[in-house]
């Protein structure tokens, strides 16, 4: 019955984020709400914000598993308490992307507002603070946990899935491996809170790699980003196993690392077309995706993202392996 259960609020969480899509991507073309596709020849304009319909289907799969809970506790039993306090950091998480997406936040200043993504979770006290190491053992870290190691955590995931992105179907695709690896974590340790927020996650999310793989017709944007993130850190601070979340997020850290490398560029991190392959530029690289683009002499865009998606099931694979 938890199987139906579960796989009700997955179906759910991707039907209401696909049928949304396919209603809202024209109003959102007409509305001039469009970012250029860096990517593609000409730079032809896709529509963005997308992440709000994501984040739309995935809202719908978590007051699925609430109504569960109500009604079906004999089943499906969650911490109702964490599901509304997870919903409510992505909602700002949510805000805070929509904001950015319309103003254009400073550097310094999206790196700073995602620590408010994390006030739910610390005013709660969600989480264990005795840390699982997989095979290696656990360490309790105290009030430590709540104050320094939630906001840093959540802010960390948010900031980093915000700049593992340019590329068709990259946000998502990765997003989903990850998600995908996390949820076998949870399914493992039987946390079922964490296993159905990430659930609906990844029914949303796969409604929306339909509309953002190659070619896309959809941008998620920050507010997409930034609620992928706050999700995968969220998951991981209930469910108790915060290393898989490290682990699951080296590509994005290499990302940092090679951006922080580049002083965070706003400008030239995409690539060269150039028959029928993107290029690094000669003053790449300064982003992952342009890494492999000179390491391999220049691939096309959904070759680059599937290369992502490796990298990150791998990293997924070994979080599930120190965790099995």
């Amino acid at each position: 019955m938890s199987v139906i259960l579960a796989l009700s609020i997955f179906f759910l969480a991707f039907i209401v984020a696909f049928v949304s899509f396919r209603m809202t991507i024209p109003l959102l073309r007409r509305s001039g709400i469009v970012g250029k596709d860096r990517h593609k020849p000409g730079e032809p304009e896709v529509p963005e914000m997308g992440g709000l319909l994501l984040i739309t289907g995935f809202t719908a799969g978590v007051l699925l598993a609430i109504a569960f809970n109500a009604f079906l506790n004999r089943f499906l039993t969650v911490d109702l308490t964490v599901l509304l306090a997870v919903l409510s950091v992505v909602l700002i998480a949510a805000i805070i992307g929509i904001i950015d997406d319309f103003l254009g936040l400073r550097q310094i200043i999206k790196a700073i507002m995602p620590l408010f993504i994390a006030l739910p979770l610390v005013a709660l006290g969600v989480g264990d603070t005795t840390m699982n190491f997989g095979h290696f053992g656990q360490v309790d870290f105290g009030i430590i946990y709540f104050l320094v190691f939630i906001p840093l955590g959540v802010t960390g995931a948010a900031n980093a899935a915000n700049m593992l992105a340019g590329f068709n179907g990259e946000e998502t695709g990765v997003g989903i491996v990850a998600l995908s690896s996390l949820a076998v974590i949870a399914y493992r340790l039987d946390e079922t809170t964490a296993f159905m927020i990430l659930i609906a996650a990844l029914g949303a999310l796969l409604a929306t790699l339909f509309y953002n793989w190659y070619p896309a017709k959809v941008f998620i944007g920050n507010v997409g980003t930034l609620s992928i993130g706050a999700i995968m850190a969220s998951a991981v601070i209930i469910g108790n196993f915060e290393v898989a979340g490290i682990i699951i997020i080296i590509p994005y850290i290499m990302e940092f690392l090679i951006k922080a490398k580049n002083r965070f560029p706003s400008t030239d991190w995409w690539l060269t077309y150039r028959d029928g392959k993107l290029v690094c530029p000669e003053t790449g690289p300064k982003g992952l995706g342009q890494l492999i683009a000179k390491v391999t002499g220049g691939m096309k865009e959904r070759n680059i993202t599937l290369s992502l998606m490796g990298l990150e099931a791998v990293c997924g694979a070994f979080a599930i392996w120190l965790f099995w």
